[in-house]
């Protein structure tokens, strides 16, 4: 399995719920240890990206046991809150890695995605044998890796990852509206919302905001 090139797929191809079909391919290969990646906040104007990694055990009743696991943007925050728990519990191994705002800045969002991900990878207790992505790749990292579009509505490792990522960096979120009150991130998680544009031009950037992403870079004072 290798990355693909292409930017579209036939909706056909995307089941009802992401699956196992392609986690179970490379288990009859004989590998144990797949990893599903996924990342949150690349387009937020505050606040860390995060990537996610899950390894689940070679076990095809999972569907049945994250039955309510989807690309965690067509969940809930409860429902993310509450599958969260049971994807740690099922899972041989989890990690959220993250790349902070001043990295985002150095290096650029794309190069600062992939270093969250390898973050994450290399915080896993267990070694994985291939990565599952959605439609990313890692070019520093040197495991075999399968691209796939919409790979969080496909496979469910890495639907379990979006809800890891997501639930990890709301979190700092949270944290980071109680240190800077009055810009909401506890509302919109560090997104452009009207209210979070309003706060800029009212309190320009805190230092948790990504200086190089517009239009954070024209509220600087």
């Amino acid at each position: 399995m290798g990355s693909s090139r292409l930017t579209r797929i036939d909706p056909a191809l995307v089941p009802a719920s992401p699956d196992l079909r392609f986690e179970k391919a490379l288990w009859e290969a004989g590998l144990r240890h797949i990893a599903g990646i996924d990342e949150a906040g690349r387009g937020a104007l505050a606040g860390p990206v995060a990537c996610a990694a899950v390894i689940l055990p070679p076990d095809p009743t999972l569907t049945q046991t994250l039955a309510g696991v989807r690309d965690s943007k067509q969940m809930s925050p409860e429902q993310r809150e509450f599958w969260s728990g049971k994807i740690r519990t099922a899972a041989l191994a989890s990690a959220v890695g993250y790349a902070s705002p001043a990295e985002i800045d150095q290096i650029g969002i794309l190069p600062a995605t992939h270093l969250a991900a390898d973050r994450a990878v290399q915080a896993l207790e267990l070694p994985p044998e291939h990565l599952l992505l959605d439609y990313l790749f890692l070019p520093d990292c040197s495991l075999p890796q399968t691209a796939l579009i919409k790979g969080d509505q496909r496979s469910l490792s890495i639907a379990a990852a979006s809800v890891l990522a997501k639930t990890g960096r709301d979190a700092l979120l949270r944290e980071l509206d109680k240190g800077y009150p009055g810009y909401g991130f506890a509302t919109h998680k560090g997104y452009g919302t009207a209210f979070h544009l309003a706060a800029l031009e009212r309190l320009g950037p805190a230092p948790d905001h990504r200086y190089s992403f517009q239009p954070v870079k024209s509220f600087r004072r």
